[in-house]
């Protein structure tokens, strides 16, 4: 019954206590209260990789050396409370209408943005056991409120992968070879790639690569959480 209404409208009909905490909201909040919000800043970080730093920078030590393909990172914080708990909300306890409102928050900070998104596309049996694709709600939502095109068809995964998250990063990458094939006859020069959490950027990495190789010039990451290495 629910999944015959758009995700903002289940938003709405939801929106009557915080998502984090279950207290009533207040007539001047949304989604979330003010106690919670006020957990929600979120440490400075690269623009070009995402990785956290003492202050924002154009281009951390890191990248100056070895830059990722793709040219410019946003995100809304760190895989940690509260985003994580959003996260998995969102992925596992069937909380798809929380892309809305996260979507709308992780645009309202791109500057530049980019005329068309592409949602990280999950496998058909994936996607059949979640009901839907987390990615590409967050890349709707996004695409709204930039004023994009969000290309939900643009990329296929062709292999049903095994999941990523307790894999070392080299085995990410042997993973994802050949994983992915460009399904768009045409794209803009300037794309960008939605997922909702980036851990080592062996996906977003291989995506990127993969629209280059098509004729992109540019490819922006858009995600919720990013991942530290671990020290």
């Amino acid at each position: 019954m629910l999944f015959l209404l758009s995700p903002r409208s289940i938003f709405q009909w939801t929106n009557q206590q915080c998502q984090l905490c279950h207290l009533p909201l207040y007539p001047q909040e949304q989604v979330w209260c003010r106690h919670c919000t006020d957990h929600f800043p979120q440490p400075p970080y690269c623009s070009r990789c995402g990785m956290t730093t003492v202050k924002p920078s154009g281009e951390c030590g890191n990248c100056l050396s070895k830059p990722p393909p793709w040219q410019q990172f946003y995100r809304l914080g760190e895989y940690d409370f509260p985003l994580r708990q959003l996260v998995h909300q969102l992925k596992f306890s069937g909380k798809f209408w929380l892309a809305e409102p996260l979507g709308r928050l992780l645009a309202r900070q791109i500057v530049h943005p980019a005329p068309a998104v592409i949602p990280v596309p999950l496998h058909p049996l994936r996607r059949f056991s979640r009901s839907f694709n987390q990615s590409t709600l967050l890349a709707r939502a996004i695409a709204r409120e930039t004023e994009s095109r969000c290309l939900p068809n643009a990329l296929r995964r062709t292999r049903h992968t095994q999941t990523q998250r307790h894999l070392s990063k080299r085995d990410r990458k042997k993973n994802l070879n050949q994983a992915f094939i460009l399904k768009a006859k045409r794209l803009p020069e300037h794309v960008a790639i939605v997922d909702d959490v980036v851990t080592t950027g062996s996906t977003v990495a291989e995506l990127t690569h993969l629209l280059l190789r098509s004729g992109v010039k540019q490819v922006d990451i858009y995600c919720i959480c990013f991942t530290p290495p671990r020290q």
